[in-house]
């Protein structure tokens, strides 16, 4: 099997929520060691947190769990500049393979979708694995090792996104029934629908 990273980017302010999404309670824990304990049961030993806004609290609270924590310190620039951060900090190692991305407003991750995609990577060599729910793509996404560079040098206004949009033909989409892959959980009001039951 290949050897795949995960990636968690919360570096973000959460300034809609007005709390850090990282560190909300769903289900007795937060939304972090929910998606840490996933990432583990879905087979994956490698996890990296990047950090931005508030790098010292945020640390003290996550720094019991099995992850790497990596600080960007311009993540006021976005999301594709977190990454950037997590493959800088990948690229060393040669054994890395890929990287399978992921933000902290999305907690509702399956660790058996994680199991699938990591294997459906290996078996299919495309350099891109997408979730899709009724059409919608969603996250977590694997990005190949070929593309680290691509990633850093895509444009900071579109993100990610150019470089998806660059490889369709080299890209998989793994339909799922599974909603949670496109809950982005980002407002109170989300929280109080999704979360709280409200």
């Amino acid at each position: 099997m290949p050897m795949i990273a995960a990636v968690v980017l919360s570096a973000g302010e959460s300034s809609r929520m007005g709390w850090p999404k990282a560190l909300l309670p769903i289900d007795g824990q937060t939304f972090i060691e929910r998606i840490v304990a996933a990432l583990k049961q879905g087979g994956l030993e490698r996890i990296v947190v990047v950090l931005g806004f508030n790098t010292e609290e945020m640390r003290r609270q996550i720094e019991q769990l099995p992850v790497e924590i990596v600080v960007n310190p311009d993540y006021k620039q976005g999301q594709l500049s977190s990454l950037q951060t997590a493959i800088r900090y990948l690229e060393s190692d040669t054994n890395c393979d890929g990287m399978l991305v992921h933000l902290v407003d999305h907690p509702y991750i399956d660790p058996q979708q994680v199991g699938v995609m990591v294997r459906q990577f290996s078996e299919s060599k495309k350099l891109i694995v997408v979730p899709r729910h009724q059409g919608k793509r969603g996250h977590p996404v694997i990005f190949a090792r070929a593309l680290f560079a691509e990633l850093l040098n895509a444009p900071m206004d579109q993100g990610a996104k150019a470089v998806v949009n660059a490889h369709r033909s080299e890209t998989l989409e793994i339909d799922t029934e599974d909603v949670g892959i496109t809950l982005d959980i980002d407002t109170p009001e989300l929280y109080r629908r999704h979360v709280k039951g409200e």
